[in-house]
């Protein structure tokens, strides 16, 4: 039990009390009095409706199991489960053509394709990398990882990988920023003439190209260049080690790279009170502000991170020019299924956690806004951008823009000032996502696609209809590719060309960079311009991409051959139609779900890590959060309830699994051991997640983590 600050009906969490009044609303112009009965009138007028919203999913899915139970051991009837779902209000009529009207998008979010980075709030030190992340070294990234094919070798500087890292990067600089008669790989000076650049004396083959300098325009200190809306910086330093050793004195390549940043507030943290919300909402507080810090130890030394000022320039023709430092961020709320106990209402009841993320950080955010888009600044057009997951259908969606209807109103904020991002992860916005958009028409600039949440929710959603194929073998089937298209196709359609921005899911391999740089070109190739790397050295590898492809004419492209997928095939249920599998590919596909479950939910209990890298069955280090958990947890209890696997051989699966990840973890001296007691809080979360995985509501992993963490947190454990 804690004491609570009573106030406007409601009972507020003392910590969360000192956050707002004594470090966020000062500054805001909005009055605690105000603020404190604008978020009760809030909680308390919206929170039923939130609660119906929930039972409504729960109805819809009783119907649709029960659709499934009748029929099971029939061949699925496709039309007529089409039928079925418009007849229960889950499918709805498309409408008549429109175009999305969001006005005061900034230039990362309308323009300017690139990578974007998804961080958990709540550590300062990855939240600040991310913000800087806008700008990167193409040397470090090709050095420091496998992106040239091989690993750097251990010890001090290779001068013969360096080279190579040189040479790599006059290629890239010839493919962006080809130089007429001459290679860079060939360039002894470049330097500025007449508000030209010359390579030696040769122009770009795309004068427009050259976007400033800085320094001596006969010897510039820096030289900024621009393709498809992405800078690069070139870095001349004849006394720097590499500087001094290259024949033009260039020291270094740095790419323009996380263009924008999603904060995030759900999947990747672990919040489950009012000391874990004052620390997300303290973190968001301080990138608002400009004023987040942290001290770093690395390499024996010591230092304060801090968020990088903006770059400025001499412009080509005379004059400064300015180039952001920082990634746009955009803030990642919590969706609509979760209560949070840092605050309770006039019943004693917890308050959704979503109605309380939408009130706070929008407040928090004004300290951006009252900047006026100055210099160092989030946003130049006055917006911001919350990203709104695990939202099912457009009457959901409906109810995110009442939400920030009313907390622009309790602040005083102009209509529309909030800007929505629709996450494409749940099946009912899947196959209603033209609707989807036209409920938040005035406010989307964001919708994206990924494979884990919605892969989740699709398991859930058919769960009735029979056992689902192996995971591999989910995603090589119709539905994935007509869910990937459809998406963007209906975003071309809406209008979001210029003005949104359209994603695409993770790379969550973060040590495999040479098979990101062959593989995730095509999320531009698809049309995204914007797609999502697990930290700022891959977001710098990405950014070559989006130097290759110019997605905007890809868009241009697709949107004039119409539309590629239809909500036909995305109803396709990836049920395993040929199941003759040995009983070693079903132990291990049990395994390997088994070891990622528990390795992430370990972490999530014991520690609070919400993401992070976790080893798999074959030691390959995957980027881990609460979308991995919800499908592989989905996966295990589906094969569960059409017995194509005990009970006992699960329970053997998880014990098992439990001893690789106590052996991976075993550096770690903050870790736990699951193996052999197997009577860990840690280990029963885990087991809550496949023995009770139907019963969860859509298969979430909220419910069952946050309960556990909670009991370990009431033990002292924590």
């Amino acid at each position: 039990m804690i004491d609570r600050v009573d106030g406007k009906g409601l009972r507020v969490a003392p910590e969360l009390v000192a956050l707002i009044e004594e470090r966020a609303l000062p500054g805001t112009g909005v009055e605690p009095d105000r603020f404190w009965q604008g978020l009760s009138d809030l909680l308390h007028g919206l929170g039923p409706q939130n609660r119906a919203l929930l039972g409504r999913r729960q109805e819809m899915q009783a119907q649709i199991d029960a659709w499934h139970v009748e029929r099971l051991g029939r061949p699925h009837d496709h039309e007529a489960y089409q039928a079925f779902l418009a007849g229960i209000g889950y499918l709805l009529p498309e409408g008549p053509d429109f175009e999305i009207d969001t006005s005061n998008v900034d230039p990362e979010i309308a323009s300017v394709p690139g990578p974007q980075l998804v961080v958990p709030i709540t550590n300062a030190r990855y939240a600040l990398n991310a913000a800087n992340a806008r700008w990167g070294s193409l040397y470090d990234g090709f050095y420091g990882t496998d992106a040239m094919g091989a690993a750097p070798p251990p010890g001090g500087y290779d001068k013969g990988r360096g080279a190579r890292v040189v040479a790599r990067a006059r290629v890239f600089l010839d493919e962006a920023f080809a130089v007429a008669g001459a290679s860079h790989a060939d360039a002894r000076r470049y330097h500025v003439r007449d508000g030209a650049l010359l390579v030696d004396d040769n122009p770009l083959m795309q004068p427009e190209k050259f976007a400033g300098y800085r320094g001596n325009p006969k010897a510039p200190d820096a030289v900024l260049l621009v393709n498809h809306g992405l800078h690069v910086e070139l870095v001349f330093d004849r006394a720097h080690a590499i500087g001094s050793r290259d024949q033009a004195g260039l020291a270094d390549v740095r790419l323009e790279s996380a263009v924008s940043a999603i904060m995030d507030c759900e999947d990747s943290v672990a919040c489950v009170d009012a000391a874990d919300k004052v620390l997300a909402y303290g973190n968001w507080l301080g990138l608002m502000r400009g004023d987040l810090a942290e001290q770093v130890s690395k390499g024996g030394a010591s230092f304060t991170r801090s968020l990088n000022h903006d770059r400025d320039y001499i412009a080509p023709g005379g004059g400064t020019c300015s180039v952001k430092g920082r990634a746009l961020m955009l803030v990642r709320n919590v969706g609509h299924l979760m209560t949070s106990p840092a605050i309770l209402d006039r019943d004693g009841a917890e308050v959704f956690e979503g109605l309380m993320d939408a009130a706070i950080t929008t407040m928090i955010a004004m300290h951006d806004l009252r900047r006026d888009g100055g210099r160092g600044g989030n946003s130049v057009h006055g917006s911001v951008y919350v990203v709104k997951p695990k939202m099912h259908g457009p009457e959901e969606v409906a109810f995110s823009v009442r939400t920030f209807d009313m907390v622009e109103d309790m602040l005083g904020l102009a209509r529309n000032t909030v800007k929505i991002g629709i996450m494409d992860e749940e099946r009912r916005t899947s196959v209603n996502f033209r609707q989807c958009i036209r409920a938040a028409r005035h406010r989307v600039a964001f919708i994206n696609t990924g494979f884990l949440d919605r892969t989740g929710d699709e398991i859930h959603s058919s769960m009735e209809a029979g056992p689902f194929s192996r995971k591999d073998f989910i995603k090589r089937k119709a539905w994935i590719g007509a869910y990937e298209n459809q998406n963007v196709d209906i975003g071309m359609e809406c209008g979001l060309m210029g003005k949104a921005q359209i994603g695409k899911g993770m790379w969550a391999m973060p040590d495999l960079m040479a098979a990101m740089l062959e593989q995730k070109i095509e999320h531009p190739k698809a049309g995204a311009n914007c797609a999502w790397v697990p930290s700022p050295t891959a977001a710098t590898l990405h950014a070559l991409h989006y130097h290759k492809v110019d997605v905007f004419e890809v868009q241009r492209k697709l949107k004039a051959g119409g539309r590629r997928a239809y909500v036909d095939t995305v109803l396709d249920i990836p049920l395993a139609s040929y199941r003759k599998w040995t009983e070693a590919q079903i132990i291990r596909e049990v395994e390997n779900n088994a070891q990622g479950i528990l390795g992430y939910v370990v972490r999530w209990i014991d520690q609070g890590v919400g993401c992070s890298k976790v080893p798999d069955v074959n030691d390959i280090g995957l980027m881990e959060d609460r979308a991995n958990c919800r499908i592989s947890a989905q996966h295990i209890a589906n094969w569960l309830h059409h017995r194509v696997v005990t009970e006992a051989q699960a329970m053997a699966a998880m014990r098992k699994m439990a001893a690789v990840v106590d052996a991976q973890n075993a550096d770690d001296p903050l870790y736990r051991p699951m193996a052999p007691s197997f009577d860990s809080i840690a280990f029963q979360a885990a087991c809550d997640r496949v023995f009770r995985g139907r019963e969860q509501p859509s298969g979430y992993t909220e419910p069952v983590l946050h309960a556990r963490r909670l009991q370990l947190k009431a033990r002292g454990r924590a």
